[in-house]
């Protein structure tokens, strides 16, 4: 798999920020239902109702930050607004409409992208139907508050799900095509360390006709690689970025094992990050310590992007000037020392 040659720059991927802050900055309140099933409907509409408001206010407190920290990726917490999938949830979210969209229009407008992981318990493949139609249910809950959001129905804004049961990938793609266009567009699939691969996230992406997000750390994992530049992992996020109808929208995922290279518990930083995932736009930071990790690699990005200036020198002996060009894959990341 061959890379572009760089000349005078890394492009500089765009990390995200994951539902919260390390610190206090970024939290959401959160309601449990057998808390909600101790009142009568009257008193849990009006619980739902101040919940809502409140995780509201705080969302657009989450675009603040976003805004004062240059973060252009913002992933929601998917329990934003717990119980939107049952009509009461939902007839209380539509109370909100003129509110969610001047939050999602804000974010627009300030250059955020927007997108949502819901709970791994969303099964489009199992072998009990209950299962398959909770999950759609679940999920058209997440495409009515995109919709709400004012967000695209593309995949710019996704709604990010992964597999589910293992080895019935014919069963998830046909599952996939009866979803409502307000999810099917959005729609896309993360591999993970256990049940799907990567290639096999890939196949099933490309049979079903959505985007893929690959997970390097999902991928060593599962694979039992030794290094985050292992050529599988080049090729991974190749082919996962020729499933995007956009390739420069393309999500990555990011994340350290804790207490070796493939514990599958996210570390608090990260420490190492494949050389290919320099080249792209949009990376996703799934470590504990969140906004930390994030400012981490923005120094690591440009203590890299120094060393490449300093490698780039006018060739001898040509009058021109032209610059020396160095493979992508020929730089190596201050994270592996």
């Amino acid at each position: 798999m061959t890379h572009q040659p760089l000349t005078t720059r890394y492009p500089q991927p765009h990390f995200g920020l994951v539902c919260i802050t390390h610190s206090d900055r970024v939290r959401y309140r959160a309601l449990t239902r057998k808390r909600l099933l101790q009142f009568e409907e009257n008193e849990q509409k009006e619980l739902l109702r101040e919940l809502y408001a409140a995780n509201l206010q705080r969302f657009n407190g989450a675009i603040d930050y976003c805004i004062s920290h240059a973060l252009r990726l913002y992933r929601f917490s998917a329990k934003l607004f717990p119980f939107d999938d049952t009509p009461l949830g939902e007839g209380i979210l539509q109370e909100f409409t003129v509110e969610l969209a001047a939050v999602g229009n804000r974010a627009t407008e300030q250059g955020i992208r927007l997108l949502v992981h819901p709970e791994q318990f969303i099964v489009l493949n199992s072998t009990t139907p209950e299962v398959v139609e909770n999950s759609k249910t679940m999920l058209a809950a997440y495409g009515r508050l995109m919709d709400l959001l004012q967000q695209p129905r593309s995949p710019w804004a996704p709604i990010e799900i992964h597999g589910g049961k293992g080895g019935r990938g014919d069963e998830l793609v046909a599952t996939i095509g009866e979803l409502p266009d307000a999810v099917r567009s959005r729609l896309v699939l993360e591999n993970d360390e256990r049940a799907y691969s990567a290639r096999e996230i890939l196949a099933v992406c490309q049979a079903a006709g959505v985007p893929m997000v690959f997970d390097a750390h999902h991928h060593i994992c599962h694979e039992g690689l030794a290094s985050y530049d292992h050529p599988s992992v080049a090729e991974m996020v190749d082919g996962a970025r020729a499933t995007w109808p956009e390739p420069t929208w393309q999500v990555l995922h990011i994340s350290n094992g804790r207490e070796s290279f493939c514990d599958r518990r996210h570390s608090d930083m990260v420490t190492e990050m494949p050389t290919a995932y320099w080249n792209a736009e949009w990376i996703e930071v799934e470590a504990k310590h969140k906004e930390e990790a994030i400012q981490a690699l923005r120094h690591q990005r440009v203590t890299i992007q120094q060393r490449l200036n300093e490698a780039i020198l006018p060739r001898r002996g040509n009058d021109t000037g032209q610059l020396r060009t160095f493979d992508a894959c020929g730089v190596k990341p201050d994270c592996e020392g």
